[in-house]
């Protein structure tokens, strides 16, 4: 329903800021609140969860924490506030190299994570955070990548294909001169069923 909130953040607590949108005060909860000053002007990209018990607002300093934080309620046994807790007390490069790694016992030190969420953390998320961990970007030069094919890229990524996948087809999509980037998801995603099929 939203994609992100701009205002005048009017409180902070430990949990949630109140982020004023022409005289509306938005509870957003956020990982770090305290990271954020009264009276500041903000732009908060935000999630809403709706559940039996929860009506709630996450806020988040990018569009890329707040992809994070969906990637981590994608897991089973990751509620909300367990995906804020952990997003608080780790930086998402540390994070992401963790679950590329398969670093269970790193994973168990967050609040709510056991060694069966630790292992289902890394069993869903390896090979799906390419774009936080150290070392895992794409090897090929973004000079030589189109604006179009860039934005495919990213969006098979998006889809859910790792970025070893997505850079093993690149070869094949940059031999085309296509004018849309809806063009080079076609023909990616063609390529990669392929190799699935294989």
């Amino acid at each position: 329903m939203y994609e992100y909130l701009k205002g005048i953040i009017t409180a902070i607590t430990p949990g949630y800021l109140v982020l004023d949108v022409s005289g509306i005060g938005y509870k957003l909860y956020c990982p770090t609140p305290y990271t954020y000053d009264v009276n500041q002007e903000a732009k908060l990209f935000v999630e809403q969860i709706i559940r039996d018990t929860e009506h709630s607002l996450y806020g988040f300093a990018s569009a890329e924490d707040k992809a994070l934080f969906l990637k981590l309620l994608s897991v089973s046994g990751i509620g909300p506030k367990s995906a804020l807790a952990i997003m608080a007390a780790e930086n998402t490069t540390s994070l992401a190299n963790a679950i590329e790694n398969g670093e269970t016992a790193y994973l168990t030190k967050f609040p709510g994570v056991g060694r069966k969420t630790a292992s289902q953390i890394v069993l869903d998320l390896k090979g799906k955070l390419g774009d936080y961990a150290v070392g895992q970007q794409s090897i090929f030069d973004q000079a030589a990548v189109s604006p179009d094919l860039n934005d495919a890229l990213l969006a098979l990524v998006a889809l859910g294909y790792t970025q070893k996948e997505v850079d093993k087809i690149t070869p094949k999509l940059l031999e085309n001169n296509f004018d849309h980037a809806e063009d080079y998801i076609k023909l990616g995603l063609n390529l990669l069923l392929k190799k699935v099929t294989k």
